[in-house]
């Protein structure tokens, strides 16, 4: 589970967040620390093993949360707006990565987010819940051919599928 804000250790180094669950899990802490070297590669922090949460960008903290969860190989990813907190160029640069690290590991995502492009850019479908009392009101297959990238936000049918999500949020 990753959630808006990283919810790192303040006092554990970069390196030290990522490993924790293996180490909670009883894995040693050596073993823990080595994959946890793998995963900062995975993520674009080598070189940060060391630095602490306050010494990290908003972008470079998203990746550690992400680190930890997938370090553990789950079945099933949950993300909670876990952009939600970023700057434009960051969250840019983090739907990147999210697509690299599916490409690589095919994990299995579920994630809520506010932004139509962000939802059509990283999903294969998207559900939109009404308001209160919770319910589908569309179920969208997002039929865009993989791997993806930045540039596919500028065809038509990524305009089409984002009209048609607006729709079902406006309506």
């Amino acid at each position: 589970l990753v959630f808006q804000d990283a919810n790192l250790m303040p006092w554990r180094n970069v390196r030290e967040n990522i490993a924790l669950p293996l180490i909670l899990q009883g894995m040693p802490r050596s073993q823990a620390l080595q994959k946890a070297d793998t995963w900062l590669e995975i993520v674009g922090l080598q070189g940060f093993g060391e630095a602490l949460p306050r010494e990290l960008s908003g972008g470079m903290a998203q990746r550690v949360a992400i680190a930890r969860s997938l370090i553990q190989e789950p079945g099933l990813l949950l993300l909670d707006e876990p952009f939600g907190a970023l700057d434009a160029l960051t969250r840019e640069k983090m739907a990147s990565e999210l697509l690299r690290l599916w490409q690589e590991h095919r994990t299995t995502v579920l994630m809520v987010t506010h932004s139509i492009s962000e939802a059509i850019l990283l999903s294969d479908r998207v559900l939109v819940l009404s308001s209160r009392p919770g319910r589908v009101v569309l179920d969208l297959a997002v039929d865009l051919p993989r791997p993806r990238d930045e540039d596919i936000r500028y065809t038509p049918e990524f305009g089409a599928l984002a009209r048609e999500l607006r729709r079902a949020i406006t309506d």
